[in-house]
């Protein structure tokens, strides 16, 4: 076995290889390297198997076996697709089709035996290293398929490199300098290629209980959260220096908001569509705004919902961005996000919404479930008939909830335990203990048996600016959920229990979300300042990268264009710019291999010159004439005329076999073309 022998050993035999068992070894560990971040995507059992195969592939590389039999192969090509038809049930989609695509390229491996095959390979590699893009195109990911591109490039000029044993390292040079020719040609089709909407995008697990924002909310029925610290959006003020920008307390991120209640479950309000239930976009309520806005820009990650991320109240659509406004004030996308987005937006804290609303219309806001958390409707008549709260109206009983909350005894933590059947009793007098959820629905169902309309809404809150660019980073630690209440006079106010039971949570620098095992262990080697350091720059390099390539949309194709000179610009006007950048590129080669001719051996390009002049006087000849020969036929041809020309090569071909090239030789070489201008060439034979 490989790993049986000591190191020296592997190297010796390594070396001793033949080339065949060589390249194969190395196109193995190419495409081992193309494979591995599917395998993070797909079922793990795609990955052993095409794990296996490979490794049986190199075993019989490495003892130069020979290959399995032609029967065997297609056993093994059944049983793989018989695993992938009955994990899926089909061989179509891109879970399937991927998994199918990995398996035939492990499989094809077995057959490597002729140039025809290694093809195969080769483009099947290039696809499937293609294929991880679907999954996700983060800067990581990017980095792992251009050094997997250089490896099947190198695998690719190994395969057509002459017999013998070239080294891997002049294959590898070759590949390189194909890329960085190539890189001018892939810029300009990024930049000028017509932009069509991305045909990949797989939103995530959403069966995961971790820190986050879904459709609903659930009260009670998780016991532990986990928190994720992978980012939401970023968020940039390009017209406020540092000391004027928001607050961590006053930036809230709005997303669903949810009105239903059925004793454990929040929902958004919908309605019934052909069979199925879909979110009920009211018309817009009325929204009204004072003062100056806040402007920004946010750089939002794919999460497969239709929810744009803006900070209270943005009236206007997020220029970048295609959406409406419901009635709940949220802003929706027409399609699921499942590419990075950039939008700006200008949002109003000075606001006011639904003033005007009328009782039949807020009637849904104070809706609770029949015999569902009796204590807390007794707790509510409680504060109601408090004499403050009997005189003050809705703004008291708020402040007398939010008094209690501080100073009850409660707690905020991320292990409450499962609730019980009354989760909103539960919290009130049993656990007095929750995360944000549980404080904002007990909080809420307060409200509603009090006869205060409210409901509950799902975001973000905070984020933490980059020490690096000063950009603001939300995660998905940041996740939140506040309450929403309607107050005469005043619409819905936001009010958030959260900040009563742990005013910690809204913090100006709270403890970020845990980094992990690796995280944790790098910290203590290399120094927490040099992580976070190191963090904030690579978040700095990912928001540069979110940026400029992935959100580099149609508008800013045609805004470059617009920068180009084109005053309306349309796929025509990329179709020009694309073919005068073709008509450069092919200029520069043509001036390059005009380069390479002047740089060419000169000894060589002095013979070819010779040659050249001696085929228009009617004796051509080819580059595998040596001159000694050269020169026998042009004497047998124009007699000794010739002999002077006879003499020249001679003397050529014994200056090609001087000692090394010095400057005395260079000078002979120059002597040598100038006396081949001074000689008298021999006349060219006319037809009689």
């Amino acid at each position: 076995m490989l790993n049986t022998l000591p190191s020296s050993a592997r190297w010796q035999r390594w070396q001793s290889l033949p080339r065949d068992s060589r390249d194969t070894l190395f196109l193995l560990a190419v495409l081992a390297w193309v494979i591995a971040p599917l395998t993070l995507e797909l079922r793990p059992w795609t990955g052993a198997i095409a794990a296996l195969l490979l490794g049986w592939r190199a075993w019989l590389a490495w003892r130069a076996a020979p290959l399995p039999s032609r029967a065997m192969r297609v056993g093994l090509l059944v049983l793989a697709v018989a695993a992938v038809f009955g994990s899926f049930r089909t061989l179509a989609g891109y879970e399937a089709g991927i998994s199918l695509a990995v398996l035939l390229l492990a499989l094809k491996t077995l057959e490597l035996r002729a140039r025809r095959d290694a093809m195969v390979v080769f483009f099947l590699g290039f696809f499937v290293l293609l294929m991880n893009f679907l999954y996700s195109q983060a800067l990581p990911l990017a980095v792992i398929a251009l050094v997997g591109l250089f490896g099947l490039l190198t695998a690719l000029v190994q395969a057509h490199m002459p017999v013998g044993r070239p080294p891997l390292a002049l294959a590898a040079r070759t590949a390189f300098r194909l890329m960085v020719f190539g890189a001018p040609v892939m810029a300009a089709l990024f930049l000028f290629f017509p932009r069509v909407a991305p045909l990949w995008g797989v939103p995530g697990d959403t069966s995961r209980a971790r820190t986050g924002l879904s459709e609903d909310m659930r009260v009670g029925n998780i016991a532990a959260l986990a928190q994720d610290g992978s980012p939401v959006m970023r968020i940039r003020f390009p017209d406020l220096p540092a000391r004027a920008q928001p607050s961590q307390q006053a930036l809230y991120f709005r997303g669903p908001v949810l009105s239903r209640f059925d004793g454990r479950n929040w929902t958004p309000a919908t309605e019934q569509f052909n069979g199925r239930y879909q979110p009920r976009w009211l018309p817009p309520a009325r929204l009204q705004v004072r003062g100056e806005p806040i402007r920004y820009e946010a750089t939002l990650e794919p999460s497969g919902r239709h929810w744009l991320l803006v900070m209270d109240a943005a009236p206007a659509r997020p220029e970048g961005a295609e959406g409406f406004l419901s009635g709940d004030m949220e802003w929706v996308s027409a399609r699921p996000l499942s590419q990075v987005l950039r939008y700006r937006a200008a949002s109003y804290p000075d606001y006011q919404l639904g003033v005007q609303a009328t009782p039949a219309s807020l009637a849904e806001y104070t809706a609770l479930p029949t015999g569902f958390d009796p204590r807390t409707r007794a707790l509510a008549g409680e504060l109601r008939a408090q004499p403050a709260v009997a005189a003050g109206g809705t703004p008291e009983l708020v402040d007398a909830a939010l008094a209690r909350l501080r100073s009850g005894g409660y707690r905020y933590t991320l292990e409450p335990g499962v609730y019980g059947r009354d989760t909103a009793d539960d919290f009130w007098f049993e656990r007095k203990a929750g995360f944000c959820e549980h404080i904002a629905s007990a909080f809420a169902v307060l409200m509603r048996a009090a006869g205060v309309p409210a409901r509950i809404v799902t975001g973000y809150q905070g984020g933490a600016p980059n020490s690096v660019d000063g950009v603001w980073t939300v995660r998905q630690s940041d996740a939140h959920a506040w309450t929403e209440v309607w107050m005469d006079g005043q619409g819905w106010v936001r009010v958030d229990p959260t900040a009563s039971v742990a005013p910690e949570r809204l913090a100006e620098f709270r403890a970020p979300a845990p980094e992990g095992a690796f995280g944790q262990a790098f910290g203590a080697v290399v120094g927490n300042n040099f992580s976070s350091r190191l963090r904030a720059t690579w978040e700095a390099l990912n928001d540069r990268w979110n940026q400029w390539v992935l959100n580099y949309t149609e508008d800013r194709q045609l805004d470059l264009l617009k920068r180009l000179g084109f005053d309306a610009p349309d796929w025509r006007s990329m179709a020009r710019v694309l073919a005068v950048l073709v008509l450069v590129g092919l200029l520069a080669g043509v001036a390059w291999q005009a380069t390479l001719r002047r740089r060419r051996d000169p000894w060589l390009r002095l013979y070819a010159d010779a040659r050249q002049r001696l085929s228009r006087k009617g004796m051509p000849s080819t580059e595998a004439v040596p001159p000694r020969a050269l020169a026998r036929q042009a004497v047998q041809r124009f007699g000794e005329s010739a002999r002077p020309l006879s003499d020249w090569l001679l003397r050529l071909e014994a200056q090609r076999y001087a000692p090394a090239e010095t400057s005395a030789s260079r000078a002979a070489l120059g002597e040598l073309r100038r006396q081949m201008h001074r000689l008298r060439w021999p006349e060219r034979e006319r037809a009689h």
